[in-house]
């Protein structure tokens, strides 16, 4: 049914953008950071432990991927802290572009490769 999988995404879009909101609170860009990091590490995840195995129905791995993952990451927030950035502190925003996209990619190799190995348990 389609309009499950809708009302899903938008749910644990809910909970993933308050989770965003409190992490960020206070956090400034490392709040942000730290949700893409850990975002990155739990779809790669989700994906190899739960979706790629068909362990939960449809509409509950695209609630907790597009919806509750998808909120807590953000890419739009990344590039304008990163602009942000550059407009004061280059050194700073290159330093937060390298950490952003190469710990991001790292998280969700790490991801990937625990989901793989509880996968086949």
């Amino acid at each position: 049914m389609k309009i499950r999988k809708v009302i899903a995404v938008g749910l644990f879009a809910f909970g993933g953008g308050m989770l965003r909101y409190l992490v960020n609170s206070g956090w400034g860009v490392l709040g942000i950071l730290v949700c893409n990091l850990i975002g990155s590490f739990l779809l790669a995840l989700l994906t190899y432990t739960v979706i790629e195995r068909k362990l939960v129905a449809d509409w509950l791995s695209l609630g907790l991927g597009t919806g509750l993952i998808g909120a807590l990451t953000t890419f739009s927030t990344f590039a304008a802290t990163t602009i942000q950035l550059w407009q004061s502190h280059p050194l700073a925003a290159g330093l937060y572009f390298i950490v952003s996209s190469g710990g991001g990619l790292a998280m969700a190799l790490l991801g990937a490769w625990l989901g793989r190995r509880l996968g086949r348990d």
